[in-house]
């Protein structure tokens, strides 16, 4: 008897591309007390990354979950599990130095992809706490880049 192995449920792209615009705008309505938070061992945290356009070099911002990994903060560069990269790690690509904002403040970071051992480890991180993670990162037609930020003031 063979058993069918079936995709994790992913909501529709309208409804994923929804809720960023929900996210972003309780983010602006607050005045920034709402809308961030610092990861817990059962889920990750939220941040707000501020790029440079690579094309533009006007300022660009993005809200990305993100856990920690000792002094640095990692995230995957995925947008909804969707095909194309995202803007803001095509943005680093060209400029890695950036800032974020967390719940206790700004950080400037320098940001890069983990590649080896350290990718490895990580997406390890990341499949702990979400199971179908190998499943959803199925979806695209390219390996999924674990971005690295690491402070660029020495902290």
């Amino acid at each position: 008897m063979s058993q069918t192995t079936r995709r994790p449920f992913l909501p529709p792209r309208w409804f994923i591309r929804a809720a960023w615009a929900v996210h972003r705008a309780i983010y602006r309505f607050t005045g920034g007390r709402m809308g961030l938070r610092p990861p817990t061992r059962a889920t990750y945290g939220m941040l707000r990354i501020h790029t440079t356009g690579r094309r533009s070099g006007a300022a660009r911002a993005a809200m990305l979950g993100y856990f920690e990994d000792g002094p640095n903060l990692f995230t995957l560069a995925m947008n909804g599990w969707g095909e194309p990269e995202p803007a803001w790690w095509l943005n680093l690509q060209a400029h890695p130095d950036a800032t974020i904002d967390l719940p206790d403040g700004s950080r400037a970071i320098r940001a890069r992809a983990a590649t080896g051992d350290e990718r490895e480890r990580l997406w390890g991180e990341m499949r702990r706490r979400e199971p179908n993670l190998d499943s959803y990162a199925a979806r695209r037609g390219r390996e999924t880049a674990v971005v690295v930020f690491e402070s660029r003031d020495g902290s």
